[in-house]
């Protein structure tokens, strides 16, 4: 896990603000990479819980 996410909700916050800034396209090449970067990290982060919580899910 990356050490700067703190939780799934504070990951999607995170993306949906990268996503927004992106959708601008206000930023430099750079600067744009380094946000998609992390954000294809914060989306895995995601997925990741999210099929921890469906597996949890399935056993009970």
């Amino acid at each position: 896990m990356d050490v700067n996410i703190k939780d799934f909700e504070g990951a999607i916050a995170e993306l949906e603000t990268i996503v927004r800034k992106l959708e601008e396209g206000d930023l430099a090449l750079e600067q744009s990479l380094e946000l998609y970067e992390r954000g294809v990290r914060l989306s895995r982060y995601c997925h990741a819980r999210l099929e921890e919580a469906e597996r949890r899910i399935e056993v009970l």
